[in-house]
């Protein structure tokens, strides 16, 4: 299952009483900022048979907790094709992440942090994350 080029990154979640995270700690903190960059854009594809969950994407500083943007579609968990979701970077910015020291990506489900909540399982695919500068996306 892929979007393009020879593999995509294929991810089980569980989110009962808890919230379902992939974790990339970058080996040197990224300059998010060098060279024009202002979206983060990926693409990913789900399944009916998911759970629907809230989808998010977190950046962190090596000092800092990570800063969550969730997705707009609740029902994003159960999507069978291919979606392209495009994230500006001042919205992580804006959550108080310094964007010239990124040291960690998170994609996660459910509600971060959530201990209480029931919740259910799925699988995802993610495919062809990128930064792009303005003209680009």
């Amino acid at each position: 299952v892929i979007h393009g080029g020879a593999q995509s990154m294929p991810y089980a979640y569980d989110t009962n009483l808890k919230s379902s995270e992939a974790t990339l700690t970058l080996v040197f903190a990224r300059n998010w900022t060098a060279q024009g960059v202002t979206a983060l854009s990926f693409w990913f594809r789900g399944g009916s048979t998911n759970a629907a969950e809230r989808m998010y994407v977190a950046l962190a500083n090596r000092t800092g907790a990570p800063a969550a943007a969730y997705y707009g579609e609740v029902n994003a968990t159960r999507s069978a094709g291919w979606t392209r979701w495009v994230i500006p970077l001042q919205t992580f910015a804006d959550l108080g992440v310094n964007l010239a020291d990124v040291d960690r990506i998170v994609i996660g489900f459910g509600t971060k942090g959530n201990t209480t909540a029931p919740g259910g399982t799925g699988k995802m695919y993610f495919d062809d994350l990128r930064l792009y500068r303005p003209t680009a996306p």
